[in-house]
């Protein structure tokens, strides 16, 4: 699975430092049991899956319904893994807030380490912010960025935003694997209670929207302010997010300009253009197809809704004495399995795979 979304309700407070003290030692002792059983690719793609993500999160403890659980998780990835990136190979950059928007220069850091090039990780990262805030028009503001990587250049991405008027958050996630294009479903496995009218630039269906975006910006910027004017003396139709205010011809103005001479030859190019966002994605989407007759996709990309369980007492309180178990008990593994892949950890795999076939 590249991507996935899931919706979460929004709660307040943070997580109790003895809590979180305890979830970044999980963390790491998973993650790094993880890189040595399957390598630090495996832990990116699990990391890409919403469903697994969730169940990792209430193994560590949090709530199962918090859209707290995004940040905990993720801020205890990036703590519980920071010192041991050259023993496993995975890197965290971003987090919540203001930190996302250090995840450029995290990933830049990261990257003089290990002599890699950041440039595609960092375009990666931006266009996955810019899809999800304004490709796709679901009335969730992005809050939180967090991007994982490996020495070999995979990565995943896991972002989410908020809605205050109903209070959920929906959670996006990323995987590099299979992306051959970041602006035409590039979400799979979205997992979502509620649904709604989204406005769905990145849909299959929306290819001739898009299309006609682009030739916008690439025509005089004279002849789109004519069509916008003629449009904004139109009235509306109720099923576009398009208001008067959308149509701002001097914004608009500004805008082509500042492309026109540029020429954007695709969706991708024009939503990577700075200055776009979700207003001028808006009105173009509307110019385009009165225009060129191709209309967008309202099609909420949500599909699957779940549910599991931790940290206020839901189903059940957490167990301090055997959440410390639980991390003594990884260490001690990892120390085992250390060496590689030594007989010991070949011999247990032997031996559980008898144990399985007696109980056939």
């Amino acid at each position: 699975m590249r991507s996935g979304i899931a919706n979460l309700p929004l709660h307040g407070g943070k997580a109790p430092a003895w809590l979180f003290e305890r979830m970044t030692l999980l963390a790491r002792e998973i993650t790094r049991a993880l890189v040595i059983e399957f390598g630090p690719g495996e832990v990116v793609r699990r990391l890409s899956d919403p469903f697994w993500f969730q169940a990792f999160g209430c193994l560590l403890g949090f709530d199962w319904h918090s859209s707290g659980l995004t940040t905990t998780v993720c801020g205890a990835m990036k703590e519980g893994l920071r010192g041991l990136e050259g023993e496993t190979e995975v890197f965290v950059a971003g987090g919540k807030g203001r930190v996302s928007r250090k995840t450029p220069q995290e990933i830049e850091e990261h990257c003089n380490h290990i002599a890699a090039e950041p440039a595609p990780l960092i375009y990666a990262s931006r266009m996955a912010a810019k899809v999800d805030s304004a490709a796709v028009q679901d009335a969730y503001q992005l809050y939180h960025h967090a991007f994982f990587f490996t020495q070999e250049g995979q990565w995943c991405v896991v972002q989410q935003g908020m809605n205050p008027a109903t209070r959920y958050a929906r959670r996006y996630h990323w995987l590099s694997d299979g992306v051959a294009d970041f602006c035409c479903e590039p979400h799979e496995a979205i997992c979502c209670d509620a649904r709604g009218q989204v406005l769905n630039m990145v849909a299959a269906e929306s290819q001739g929207n898009r299309a006609g975006v682009a030739s916008l910006f690439r025509e005089e910027p004279t002849r789109v302010l004519a069509e916008a004017q003629q449009i904004a003396q139109l009235e509306l139709p109720n099923r576009h997010h398009i208001t008067p205010e959308d149509l701002n011809s001097t914004r608009l103005h500004k805008v082509l300009l500042k492309t026109y001479e540029q020429g954007p030859q695709d969706f991708e190019g024009v939503l990577g253009t700075p200055g776009v966002g979700a207003k001028t994605i808006r009105a173009l989407s509307l110019m385009g197809e009165l225009i060129y007759g191709d209309g967008p996709s309202f099609r909420d990309p949500a599909r699957f809704s779940f549910a599991h369980g931790g940290k206020d007492g839901h189903p059940y309180p957490v167990d301090c004495s055997t959440y410390d178990r639980s991390i003594d008990f990884l260490k001690k593994a990892l120390w085992t399995a250390q060496v590689g892949r030594t007989e010991k950890v070949k011999g247990m795999k032997r031996l559980n795979s008898f144990w399985s076939s007696q109980q056939e």
